[in-house]
């Protein structure tokens, strides 16, 4: 299916010089005269992101996709293997999941063309440990400081965080969501 650059979104996944490849990052750049559509894809099989500066009305193929939630084993060789509900094995290459396997979690979306599995996205919220950041500033107000999470994620945390709280991170926009007690 054929689709203007303007429509695609991130994981939408598409036909780039022959190869497959998902989108990860869109936005629109407009100017006096024109808008543009600015995006990041990332090739399903060698895992190179390419950033591209497109006419908004520039045809893309979107392919058709089966979404499936998975659950990750292990790695194997040159492979990552998950099951799918029913126990079915699957496997794809690392770099197809490596970005998903940042994110701790039970399960994952992958997403199958053909019946081939040809990447895996991460949930949409993950919660993680912070080993490092500044001591917490108890009755500091609202802002924000820096924290590096066990994945080695930067992201801005509250001022109530200390090293080794769990929070909950939005894993499209890093954005910190919640400390999670306990």
């Amino acid at each position: 299916m054929q689709v203007a650059a303007l429509d695609l979104r991130p994981g939408y996944l598409v036909n780039h010089q022959g190869r497959m490849a998902t989108v990860v990052w869109w936005n629109i750049l407009r100017n006096d005269r024109r808008a543009f559509v600015q995006m990041r894809i990332k090739d399903l099989q060698n895992g190179r992101v390419t950033e591209l500066k497109e006419h908004t009305d520039s045809k893309w193929e979107v392919l058709d996709k089966e979404e499936v939630d998975l659950s990750h084993s292990y790695r194997d060789g040159q492979e990552e293997v998950f099951y799918r509900e029913n126990g079915d094995e699957v496997r794809c290459a690392i770099a197809a999941a490596e970005d998903a396997l940042q994110w701790p979690s039970p399960t994952y979306r992958g997403f199958f063309v053909s019946g081939q599995l040809v990447s895996v996205m991460p949930p949409r919220f993950s919660v993680l440990k912070i080993t490092d950041t500044a001591p917490p500033m108890k009755g500091g107000g609202t802002g924000t400081k820096e924290a590096v999470l066990e994945n080695g994620t930067k992201v801005k945390v509250n001022l109530l965080c200390a090293t080794g709280d769990k929070v909950r991170i939005d894993t499209e926009t890093l954005e910190f969501r919640e400390r999670i007690q306990g």
